[in-house]
């Protein structure tokens, strides 16, 4: 089974061989690192950039401008805070040109924490993405979703951003990416990059064949009657053992759902979960002030008030300056399997 790195790196080559990306930009993803994270080793339309991320940005809007197909790369979310007015320009061009110009980039970056990345490479960026209006904003987590939403990514005329859970991209999914091999060995063979010198290698690619996940579609991963829980990205793998921990100790079963796309989200698959059990969780590792999940919760409040039977909660990180290099402090700063357990069985038992 291939890594969600992988499996970034898969859909890209699928992309610039059958979807049309023309350019994969970025600091070092071309030759020879193929970016920090192995995402671009061995693709054709790999080319480095300057260490600027709004020229990246301004350039992938260029490049699209004419006509181009652009997947451009931060190469950690902390640093698209840089961008942020070039953003908000990229989302708004197809409304002020009256759907009269595409803006086909996607726009990849890993974000939130769990490599003990401290200040500057720790940051959550879906809360602040989802205020960029124009952008659609997705965020895996498995390998699996994560080629499906790259290429739904790249098919769309609107800009995407895709947020990669940076402690999940080394974890092999449990279903096969279309035309993948079944053996993670040889796929490993086939495409990953040796060490030292690769001035003479050159991927294998399998034959992939398309997959897409509709971009605003969510995936009920668990299903139950006592609770209702959703998430994304790092904090989705944690949510679905607490649920299974929970069934297994307390006999309460819940419905677990991956929002994978931030915005536009599935708001009908909430809706209806909610309707069945009553009481929601809302689970990620932003900080809590003006956190996404707050949104989710105001709406389930406005548009379910008479069928809650306990009160909604965001579970969600701290509000500090930053993420410490330590890793005691990171493990506090944001939910861990412990504190989602708690607080869903605290949701799940409330009396009505």
């Amino acid at each position: 089974m291939a890594t969600l790195v992988q499996a970034v790196r898969m859909a890209l080559h699928y992309g610039e061989t059958y979807l049309g990306v023309t350019d994969i930009l970025g600091e070092d993803v071309g030759p020879p690192l193929g970016g920090v994270f192995t995402a671009t080793q061995g693709l054709e339309t790999a080319w480095n950039t300057p260490l600027d991320e709004r020229g990246i940005v301004g350039a992938a809007m260029g490049i699209a401008y004419a006509g181009g197909r652009p997947v451009a790369e931060i190469q950690f979310c902390d640093y698209g805070f840089n961008t942020i007015d070039l953003l908000k320009v990229a989302g708004n061009q197809r409304w002020a040109g009256g759907g009269n110009y595409e803006m086909p980039i996607v726009l990849m970056t890993p974000s939130g924490s769990g490599i003990r990345g401290s200040l500057y490479h720790s940051h959550s960026f879906e809360s602040w993405a989802s205020r960029l209006a124009g952008w659609k904003v997705v965020m895996p987590s498995n390998a699996l979703d994560a080629y499906g939403l790259m290429l739904s990514a790249i098919v769309d005329p609107n800009p995407v951003l895709v947020l990669l859970p940076k402690a999940l991209l080394r974890v092999r999914g449990e279903k096969l990416i279309p035309g993948e091999p079944a053996d993670p060995e040889l796929l490993k063979q086939l495409i990953d990059a040796p060490l030292g010198d690769r001035t003479g290698w050159r991927p294998r690619w399998p034959d992939l064949d398309e997959y897409l996940v509709p971009i605003g579609t969510a995936d009920q991963v668990r299903e139950g009657t006592h609770a209702t829980l959703v998430s994304y990205g790092r904090t989705l793998p944690l949510c679905v053992k607490a649920a299974d921990l929970l069934r297994e100790s307390d006999g309460l079963t819940c419905d677990v759902i991956d929002l994978r796309s931030i915005f536009p989200y599935d708001w009908r698959m909430i809706s209806q979960s909610v309707l069945k059990t009553g009481r929601v969780l809302f689970v990620n590792e932003d900080s809590e002030v003006t956190n996404f999940g707050e949104h989710l919760l105001r709406r389930v409040v406005e548009e379910h008030f008479y069928d809650l039977l306990a009160r909604p909660r965001v579970l969600q990180g701290q509000h500090v300056p930053g993420i410490g290099l330590n890793q005691i402090y990171e493990q506090n700063t944001v939910p861990q399997l412990p504190h989602i357990l708690e607080t869903l069985r605290a949701v799940a038992t409330e009396e009505a």
